[in-house]
């Protein structure tokens, strides 16, 4: 049975649908999230039939290559003219419509460049191929948001330029209402739109909301007034008012909200009308010596409700404080009143360059053999241009004359695989703990393995040497066998702890792999590299091991597990390169986060 709940999720998720079709290019587009299904099928269907005739709707996949994208050679066109023929592209042929971006979580970041630097511009230059082309392209984007995790999310940048974000979790498409307007209706706004004005007012409420909210983007703040302009033209209006300003702030502003302010119950006592103006008369003054609402002279009597007669400022806060889900609102608190700026979430593994498998993403001039591979038709597209040219050197009319200069070879990407080592040290009074709350680190990230794909391995060091408790493995099994029974105390062979989880993140780096490196101790080893007892040679030693790790450019995390933070500690951090993390009370919850950070921070910074 559908319920008041239901309704009103559904049509806030197709209000967007309706901005997007009647202003594509204003509003930027809206992330989609949900899954392939009926849901998703019903507010396409809802989307397209808004869309009036005429109207371009075009669905991008994921592997579409720049030509396809952008425009190019058609190579067929060319071989039959003998001289080049351009190839409009997707994006110019979705000029004045829509584009349905499939996948959206997996594009790469230089499509994704690609595609925001058009909706920026508004046209697609074309500079290749000895062609020369500059034509329209302003579209809207439906990024459809296919993500199951959080190691897999939109570019920041394209997110940055899509108005609204549509969640459509847990709705069914057999509750999804018809919205109360058809394309007959966009399209009298579109011819509307143009007219519709907006007030200072508006735009200092919106400007207020978004910053009370810490929406700190300014291309934001311009999704909104451009969302309640067309709010205004679908509903008839050529002012924009406090319906479609409340309406663009809880579709724009809303999802993008990092903080809340205080509500108006919540302001001090002392911050009342009465007190912050002192000059107000007395209410001793004569009730005759006002005039009466009435009178040329006086002022009519606001006999709206007590909420009306607030600031639009003020009805607009409200507005968006009553739309934020209950699971932000507690996030923001958790977070001290304010979540950090949204970073875009690291992948599992390093993407490297690989000639012979993994994804396609690209050519380049060179010869097939070795492993290589001929890309046949980008072969064909460099030496179509020259055909007639060829052929006035002797070259047969009837055949293809490719050149060695032409040959084109693919371009292969691959996503490694991802190893944690951590190298524990298990010397001391306190060594039980540490190991304790490893094995529940491991435990942890064992569990996001099927998701993230990576791997875990244990080096524990003490006495004189260090030892490979557990090689990669994903078998929670064999991380809690291998972490149970290791003892704990004696000396620390810091030295010998760093080489060997150097040593293993060489070897794996050398498989291909992408090894993070995690190292838990307090930084004070009293043991040397030949096992020989004494500070000053263990931290001479220590310091020579970090300075190879740092050569060698491994992604590390270095937690400090003293009681409090040490100088040894932080200068063997930085002598490593290491992201440093003083954690005075170390907990599982608290490892395992400090590993994913520095994880998708490296993930990032090379895919």
């Amino acid at each position: 049975m559908q319920t008041d709940d239901t309704m009103a999720r559904w049509l806030r998720a197709l209000l967007p649908a309706a901005l997007c079709a009647l202003d594509p290019a204003g509003c930027g587009g809206v992330r989609l999230r949900a899954q392939a299904g009926p849901a998703r099928d019903a507010w396409l269907a809802q989307l397209r039939a808004l869309l009036p005739p005429g109207t371009p709707l075009r669905r991008i996949p994921l592997d579409a290559p720049d030509a396809r994208l952008l425009g190019g050679l058609d190579l067929a066109a060319t071989l039959r003219a003998g001289r080049p023929v351009a190839e409009r592209g997707l994006l110019v042929e979705a000029h004045g419509g829509v584009v349905l971006l499939a996948m959206a979580e997996r594009i790469s970041s230089a499509a994704a460049a690609r595609l925001t630097a058009v909706m920026d511009e508004g046209v697609v230059v074309m500079l290749r191929d000895g062609m020369e082309a500059r034509e329209a392209a302003e579209f809207g984007v439906i990024a459809l948001d296919e993500a199951q995790g959080d190691d897999e999310n939109l570019p920041a940048a394209l997110c940055d330029r899509l108005a609204c974000f549509v969640d459509l979790e847990g709705l069914r498409a057999g509750d999804c209402p018809q919205l109360p307007f058809d394309a007959g209706h966009i399209a009298a706004a579109r011819t509307r739109l143009p007219m519709v004005s907006v007030s200072p007012v508006v735009i200092q409420s919106l400007g207020a909301a978004a910053q009370a909210f810490g929406v700190d983007s300014l291309r934001a703040f311009m999704l909104a007034v451009r969302a309640a302009r067309a709010a205004a033209a679908l509903d008839g209006r050529d002012q924009v008012g406090e319906p479609d300003v409340t309406l663009a702030a809880q579709l724009v502003l809303a999802p993008r909200a990092t903080q809340c302010p205080a509500s108006a119950a919540e302001a001090p006592a002392d911050a009342s009308p009465e007190a912050a103006a002192p000059d107000q008369p007395s209410d001793s003054t004569p009730a005759e010596a006002a005039p009466p609402p009435g009178d040329a002279g006086g002022e009519p009597k606001d006999e709206r409700p007590a909420d009306m007669q607030q600031p639009l400022e003020d009805r607009v806060l409200e507005a968006v404080r009553a739309v934020l889900s209950p699971d932000l609102l507690a996030h923001i608190r958790l977070a001290g009143g304010r979540l950090p700026r949204a970073r875009s979430a690291g992948r599992s593994g390093a993407l490297r360059g690989n000639g012979q498998r993994g994804r396609p993403v690209g050519v380049r001039k060179g010869r097939p053999g070795g492993g290589l591979r001929l890309s046949v038709i980008d072969t064909l597209r460099a030496a179509a241009p020259w055909q007639v040219l060829r052929r006035r050197q002797g070259m047969p009319a009837t055949r293809v004359a490719v050149r060695p200069e032409d040959f084109r070879i693919v371009r292969y990407r691959q996503r490694t695989q991802t190893t944690t080592i951590f190298v524990v040290d298990a010397s001391g009074s306190s060594a039980l703990h540490r190991l304790g709350e490893a094995k529940g680190a491991v435990e942890l990230l064992l569990a996001d393995c099927y998701v993230r794909r990576d791997r875990v391995a244990v080096i524990a060091f003490r006495g004189t040497r260090a030892e490979l408790l557990l090689p990669p493995t994903r078998s929670l099994v064999r991380a809690k066998r291998s972490l149970a029974g290791l003892p704990g105390g004696g000396g620390t062979p810091l030295a010998a702890g760093i080489e060997a989880g150097w040593s293993l993140a060489d070897a794996l780096r050398r498989q291909g792999d992408t090894p993070t490196l995690v190292l838990l101790t307090d930084g004070r080893g009293n043991v040397a590299r030949d096992g020989q007892g004494g500070r000053a040679r263990a931290e001479q030693d220590a310091q020579a091991a970090a300075r190879r790790v740092r050569a060698s450019a491994l992604r590390t995390l270095f937690i400090d597990t003293s009681p409090r933070p040490h100088p040894s500690a932080q200068s063997l951090a930085a002598g490593m390169g290491a992201l440093y993390a003083p954690l005075s009370a170390a907990d599982a919850q608290g490892i395992s986060r400090l590993v994913k950070q520095a994880g998708a921070q490296s993930a990032g910074q090379n895919g």
